[in-house]
């Protein structure tokens, strides 16, 4: 069985030939647009976040994923100094003359020269292979597909909230009114009659791909070594295709491809279910309690029976 494939006996749903499906979610050709943000609340009836331009605000209103808003463009500014302006920096202000005394360095071609850009990612859920949110629901209400991901079942939680902390990636929310949890199901209810999620069909530049997860990791891998020979050195995948020993969560449903670090996007270097990360020393904390409990009991017992004679 794949790491990156979750235990048969997690799947609550089973349907002949059903294959893992998931999300690549390409950064480099995202243009920020929120055309899938749109298409994810009008298939799922979300409602909207407000759209209103007031000082330190931003082009990004909904701000994060919540219970409302389950896709996310993320908005990052990038305002590292290239080079060129940086070298200019160091040699040219100490070297400033007084007023009167030469000419001034061209400050607003140096401020032009700033290096800024923009980079979007749009976010989701990450249908984890160890997901700590599915690890923590007491009621039920989150269930591995066949497809395997992760949806929650809206009439069966009971607003405990237990998930919301449980999730590394901070994807899961409760509902301001009602207290219920809610986030992305990629779309399940498209998935059984066969259509693509909502978010992919409306992404127009094809920076979300829909598809079976072996297919995505492949198509993936190939689009990083395309942009390693194009001199984008830095491309790299989040969430896929990583030794067992790295994996994020066990391996990410919906993973995606960063060429800056994944801190600049919200997102942490590393991540797991609680209940997973800390299987193994709770695992051993139990032996060894068993362990010093048998212990104490045969002592016990080798001293009654030497009272006894």
């Amino acid at each position: 069985m794949s790491a990156t494939t979750a235990v048969p006996t997690e799947l609550a749903i089973h349907r002949g030939g059903a294959r893992r499906m998931g999300f690549f979610t390409d950064t480099t050709t995202c243009i920020g647009c929120k055309a899938c943000e749109v298409a994810c609340k009008q298939w799922n009836d979300l409602p909207a976040d407000g759209s209103q331009f007031k000082p330190r605000s931003s082009y990004d209103h909904t701000g994060d994923l919540s219970a409302s808003t389950w896709r996310h463009v993320r908005f990052v500014e990038l305002l590292e100094p290239s080079p060129l302006l940086r070298n200019e920096a160091l040699t040219a202000l100490p070297a400033i003359p007084a007023a009167g005394n030469g000419e001034l360095p061209d400050l607003v071609a140096m401020a032009e020269d700033v290096g800024s850009k923009w980079a979007f990612m749009s976010d989701v859920c990450k249908h984890c292979t160890n997901a700590g949110c599915l690890d923590a629901c007491p009621t039920g209400a989150l269930i591995r597909t066949e497809y395997e991901t992760v949806v929650l079942q809206a009439d069966v939680c009971n607003g405990c909230g237990y998930c919301v902390p449980a999730c590394p990636f901070g994807v899961v929310d409760r509902d301001p009114i009602d207290g219920r949890a809610a986030k992305c199901t990629l779309c399940y209810d498209r998935l059984e009659d066969g259509l693509e999620p909502a978010c992919a069909k409306a992404c127009p530049t094809d920076s979300i791909q829909f598809g079976p997860y072996e297919e995505l990791v492949t198509q993936a891998e190939r689009r990083v070594s395309e942009l390693h020979g194009r001199g984008i050195e830095g491309a790299y995948l989040y969430g896929a295709g990583d030794d067992p020993e790295h994996e994020l969560a066990g391996g990410l449903g919906a993973f995606f491809l960063l060429t800056e670090a994944p801190e600049r996007f919200g997102l942490p270097a590393e991540a797991d279910s609680p209940i997973q990360e800390n299987l193994v020393a709770a695992t051993a904390a139990a032996v060894g309690a068993g362990l010093l409990a048998a212990t104490a009991a045969a002592v016990l017992f080798a001293t009654a029976r030497r009272g006894t004679r």
